[in-house]
């Protein structure tokens, strides 16, 4: 076996025959970098100087130019308008619901009505199935004959045998919170 000690090998000489040197190394890097600057300020003027050609306004019509996408517009053909004239007696809520009796139940969660309001139970709002939204109703309960008026906000109830929902400050007016249901008869205010 052969031992060989790396200490005792010479040195390998590198060769720079390829590198100047001397007074003229500071020229030559001088004059490269100088090069290197033209070279990409030439570059960056060619891009600039393209973008102002395609935006400009005044270069001559073109073939190209002139086969632009223009969409074509359709103007729906108008149908005549129809007038609906509305008597005072149709907007007023129907007769039916005027003396209308039976269960009411109370609600106090819920985050949106079908109304699209935020439902609040601080509030004195109620939930029928077919009055439009802002009905005001007097609710009466028939075994303490509290009552209270209410806005409709929402549909419901939709539980079978029950007249109406209201909010839970409806059901504390009205004394119904420990029973959860209770008797009533309601009325259209407005």
């Amino acid at each position: 076996m052969r031992i060989i000690d790396r200490a005792a090998r010479p040195a390998q000489r590198v060769r720079r025959s390829s590198v100047i040197q001397g007074p003229r190394a500071g020229l030559a890097c001088q004059l490269l970098r100088a090069a290197l600057v033209c070279a990409a300020a030439a570059s960056l003027a060619a891009c600039a100087q393209s973008s102002a050609v395609r935006q400009s306004r005044w270069a001559a019509p073109t073939k190209q130019a002139g086969a632009e996408f223009r969409p074509q517009v359709q103007r729906a053909e108008t149908a005549p308008e129809s007038v609906v004239r509305v008597r005072r007696a149709e907007l007023s809520p129907p007769p039916a619901h005027s003396g209308a009796s039976g269960l009411a139940s109370y609600y106090s969660e819920g985050q949106k009505t079908a109304s699209g309001e935020r439902f609040n139970p601080s509030e004195l709002t109620a939930a029928h199935r077919s009055l439009p939204f802002g009905t005001r109703l007097q609710v009466t309960n028939v075994k303490t004959g509290r009552s209270v008026v209410v806005r409709v906000n929402d549909r419901g109830p939709f539980v079978q045998g029950r007249v109406v929902d209201v909010s839970y400050s409806a059901a504390q007016a009205l004394g119904m919170v420990n029973s959860g249901v209770a008797p009533v008869k309601v009325s259209v205010v407005r």
